[in-house]
Parts: C-alpha cells; sequence; structure tokens
C-alpha cells in the first residue's frame, strides 16, 4: 500500500490579536501586540499585570446557546475554530464518509475555568453540594475533541493530546499519521486553552512572567505572557483535496518528537530534546538542512528557553543557521499554551502562502548567546518552500514540524 501525501486546506484562529484568518494575519504582519492589561481575570495581587486575551470572541457566533451552556471555553474556541477552518477548506461536509474523519486536538490545561470556578464556589458556600452537576461534565479536557466531533457528527476516531505547550505539534503529528497511513481523508487537528487563573497563578511563582511585554531573544528578555486562543487546521489527503479541487495552503511533509528527560520545568541547557526532534523533522521529511528556509521558534521569551532553542537550531543547521532566519510569534500572542504551535502551524502555512515571514516584535538589543536572524519587528517578504515549527513543554515534550509549499 502507497503512502498519502499530506495536506492543509483549510484554518480556522482564535487568537488575542483576532478571530479568523483575515484578522489575525493582518494583524501578524504589522506586529500587533495582543499582550494587554488583563480584563478576564484580576492581577492584582500578582507581580504581573498583564496577558493575551480574545476581545472579539463570541460564542453565540458560532454556537447555539444550549451548546454553550454545555461548553467550557476551550470548547467553545476549539469548536468556532473548527467551524472556520471547515467553511476556509470549501468540504461538502455532507458528501463525507463521517467515519474516515477523526478530530485530533491538543491542550495544556482543558477546562480550568470550569476547575476555578467549582473551588471559588466551594470556597465561598462551604458546601460543594453547591456545584453545578453540570461542570463536572464540562471539566475533563476529553470534552474538548468529543465537542468537536459532536457539532459536526464526526464518527471516526477522536483524540485529545495533552502535551502541555508542545501539543498543538503532537496532534498535528497525529493527524499526519492517520492520513499517510490511509485511515482517514480528512482530520480536524489543532489545539485549544481558556486564559487560566491556575496557570497564571503558576507562572508567577515560577518567576517565568514578564512584566512588561514579551521580547524573545532579546537581551533584556524578562519572562513569557500567559495567553489564550485556538487554532484548527483541516488536513487531508492529497488525493482527496486534489478530488475535489481544494486550494492547498502547504504539504505537511513529516515531523519529529523528542523528549529532554531533563527537569520539569526547565529546558536542558544543551538541547538534547530539541536537537532530537529537529534533527527527526528533517530526516523523517526526506529535506537537508539546506532546503530550511525559515524556522518559527517555540520562542517564549524566557531566558534559559531561548538560549537553549538558538543552541538546538546552530547546532542542527550547522554553518546554515546564520543566514536562516528564526522568528516567534509569541512576542505578538503571548503563550497560547496547547494552541501556541497549532497557531504557528497555521501562521507557518500562511507565511508559506504569502512569501512574508513574521516578525519577532519588541526586538531591542542582541545577545551575544542568541545570535541569529530573528526578523526583528517587521515582517519580511521572502522565498519560503520550506520552514519547521518549534514547540516545546514542561516535562521535556519536544517537536518540530516541517511545512513546504504544494508543487503537485
Amino acid at each position: 500500500m502507497s503512502e498519502n501525501r499530506v495536506v492543509i486546506t483549510g484554518l480556522g484562529l482564535v487568537t488575542p490579536i483576532g478571530t479568523g484568518v483575515q484578522k489575525f494575519w493582518q494583524a501578524a504582519v504589522n506586529g500587533e501586540n495582543g499582550v494587554r492589561p488583563l480584563k478576564i481575570f484580576d492581577p492584582t495581587e500578582f507581580r504581573t499585570k498583564t496577558g493575551g486575551e480574545v476581545l472579539d470572541f463570541n460564542p453565540t457566533d458560532f454556537l447555539t446557546q444550549q451548546e454553550i451552556n454545555r461548553m467550557g471555553r476551550s470548547s467553545q474556541f476549539a469548536v468556532a475554530a473548527a467551524k472556520m477552518a471547515i467553511e476556509d477548506s470549501g468540504i461538502d461536509w455532507a458528501k463525507l464518509n463521517p467515519f474516515r474523519v477523526a478530530v485530533s486536538m491538543g491542550t495544556t490545561m482543558g477546562e480550568p475555568q470550569i476547575l476555578e470556578k467549582g473551588i471559588k464556589i466551594k470556597y465561598q458556600t462551604g458546601d460543594p453540594q453547591q456545584i453545578p452537576a453540570e461542570l463536572p461534565r464540562q471539566y475533563p479536557c476529553g470534552s474538548i475533541p468529543a465537542n468537536v466531533a459532536r457539532k459536526f457528527g464526526i464518527k471516526g476516531p477522536h483524540m485529545m493530546i495533552p502535551t502541555a505547550c508542545a501539543a498543538g505539534n503532537y496532534a498535528i503529528g497525529y493527524a499526519f499519521d492517520l492520513i499517510k497511513l490511509n485511515k482517514a481523508d480528512v482530520v480536524i487537528a489543532g489545539g485549544s486553552d481558556p486564559f487560566s487563573g491556575i496557570a497564571f497563578t503558576g507562572f508567577n511563582r515560577l518567576l517565568a512572567t514578564t512584566p512588561d511585554v514579551v521580547r524573545p531573544f532579546d537581551l533584556n528578555r524578562s519572562g513569557m505572557a500567559v495567553s489564550e486562543g485556538s487554532a484548527v487546521l483541516i488536513i487531508e489527503s492529497l488525493e482527496h483535496a486534489l478530488a475535489r479541487g481544494a486550494h492547498i495552503y502547504a504539504e505537511i511533509p513529516g515531523y519529529g518528537l523528542g523528549c529532554d528527560a531533563f527537569k520539569m520545568t526547565i529546558p536542558d541547557p544543551e538541547g538534547s530534546g530539541g536537537i532530537i526532534a529537529l534533527k527527526r523533522s528533517i530526516l523523517n521529511s526526506g529535506i537537508s538542512v539546506e532546503d530550511v528556509d525559515y524556522i518559527s521558534a517555540h520562542g517564549t521569551g524566557t531566558g534559559e528557553n531561548d538560549k537553549s532553542e538558538t543552541l538546538i537550531v546552530k547546532t542542527v543547521l550547522g554553518d546554515k543557521a546564520k543566514s536562516t532566519p528564526v522568528s516567534s510569534i509569541k512576542s505578538m500572542l503571548g503563550h497560547t499554551m496547547g494552541a501556541a504551535s497549532a497557531i504557528e502551524a497555521a501562521a507557518c502555512a500562511l507565511m508559506i502562502e504569502k512569501g512574508i515571514a513574521l516578525p519577532t516584535i519588541n526586538y531591542q538589543e542582541p545577545d551575544p548567546e542568541c545570535d541569529l536572524d530573528y526578523i526583528p519587528n517587521e515582517a519580511r517578504e521572502m522565498k519560503l518552500d520550506t520552514v519547521i515549527s518549534n514547540a516545546y513543554a514542561f516535562a521535556g515534550n519536544t517537536s518540530s514540524l516541517v511545512l513546504r509549499k504544494f508543487k503537485g
């Protein structure tokens, strides 16, 4: 049996700089900053007062009131992103075999606002019986792909991959495998996370959050920003896409995964897991380092992560690293947790299509230990045939996803 080629045919985005492909892209090209004073959460008692918040999302644009009532914010984001991606793909949903369609989603926190609501009710009343019965049904992270499947009548496998901040790449990788091995024709793949007071508190306690702006790879970088969002990509076999005359954003030739096996919250300073993932992505995709035109960095804006990632790129690409631009859109979005690498994959597909590499904003002073081309502050027109998107996570999860221009 020959293996299928895998392509991206639809995109849906819910982000702090815009909901929908057009809003997101225009804001990203302009280098807009989505990290702002928080409204969704009271940060008064914290050293950090800012974060990434989706301001233009109205669930009634995508869901009935009954559906809204039974879903947490993460599921609402995911279903909305899936609806936009399906519409963008132009798929005639009625003609699909629902048993040949799958859902693959990633997350870090799942539905943390449900847990936070329950804790607050218990704390205020002292009576756990006052917690509404629907909250336990909304809370499991598996409800996110289940709600997507239910909304669109999908009867193939649905998977939730909670590998934290690398989860989007892992979910897209699983979708790639399903298509490659002819176990599905279409996969709704991506990631989703809402703003979480638990995550905000945890990262503040770790002193990992910035008190001002996110400035990846800058000498004066001061940390990341907790954020929220979702992205869904329609992943399809090339044969299926061509048969229906689909618009193809990009092809996925392969991906690579690894693990630092170092510490829970700190990357290996020698970049072992990231090096493994990046090498595997290149090998599995059948490309060489000379083919790599651009890298979308994990780029959180923390001291250790950015230094480690720079080392990873230089180790794997060798001399080619100096001429390969690297940028981080987390400078604009903050860290959207399990949605991050899904949003970044969608951004890479758009960059390939439009021939524009997105910038690292807030970049002012070079760091001698981060000495690559980080596309500072302004988007750049350039040839983008092959790009790689890195994503790393707590517990040492590492991933690299390769996308390339579809050329038939």
